[in-house]
């Protein structure tokens, strides 16, 4: 019997440094700005709103005020509140900054002044990847829905079986579950399948986080770009 609960010990040591990382992650990250709205085009002597959303270094949203400006007043003018008037058939960049202790964070999006009014649907693609001893690995895109996003996972997908408690997240700090929302637990191993979630924006996350639940480990993580 004292033989069975060596073994069971010696069992369980080995599991939870499986799945343990050996190196440091650092929880903060690089603060950021998106410019959440954003057509094609804007339809000449039409108005348009801008919005923007401001993240700060662990990745939280925050209500900050933005400074919005254009390359081109001529082209495509906004106020402070970015409210955007087309002036001119022709191409401007809308910026949004945001300064604080000397920082400056800026987005920028490119705007063509047309005959019409055109906002297209944003589509997210990221390459999903390992950060410890599991095998995690595919191809992803995330797209709008009327109701929230679409996670579709492609059929290069493949992880590992062996995680209790394994959970996908959206987040803004591939670092920490921290102010992430949660998706689901992971019952899927290879192969494509999708997550639908509602509630949310594309423009309010930028990861998806692999995580090991009950030992609060990250496994894997996959950025989105448009």
């Amino acid at each position: 019997m004292k033989h069975k609960y060596v073994f069971l010990l010696f069992s369980a040591v080995l599991f939870l440094q499986a799945c343990i990382k050996d190196d440091f992650v650092e929880d903060t990250i690089d603060p950021e700005i998106r410019i959440t709205t954003s057509p094609d085009t804007i339809a000449i002597n039409s108005e348009f709103q801008f919005e923007a959303q401001y993240f700060n270094n662990i990745g939280q949203q925050q209500d900050v005020p933005l400074d919005w400006q254009s390359s081109d007043p001529s082209v495509l003018s906004i106020d402070a509140t970015g409210l955007a008037q087309a002036n001119a058939l022709g191409e401007a960049l809308i910026i949004a900054n945001y300064t604080s202790g000397g920082l400056t964070v800026s987005d920028t999006t490119s705007v063509v002044v047309g005959e019409t009014t055109v906002v297209e649907s944003l589509v997210g693609t990221g390459v999903i990847q390992t950060t410890s001893f599991y095998d995690l690995e595919g191809d992803f895109t995330i797209s709008e829905t009327a109701t929230g996003v679409l996670i579709d996972v492609k059929d290069n997908y493949k992880a590992s079986t062996g995680l209790p408690g394994f959970y996908l997240y959206l987040t803004n700090n591939a670092s920490s579950i921290a102010d992430a929302h949660e998706v689901s637990m992971i019952t899927v191993f290879e192969g494509a399948h999708q997550y639908e979630v509602e509630g949310v924006s594309i423009q309010d996350f930028s990861y998806l986080l692999f995580y090991c639940k009950p030992f609060n480990v990250k496994v894997g993580d996959g950025e989105w770009t448009f």
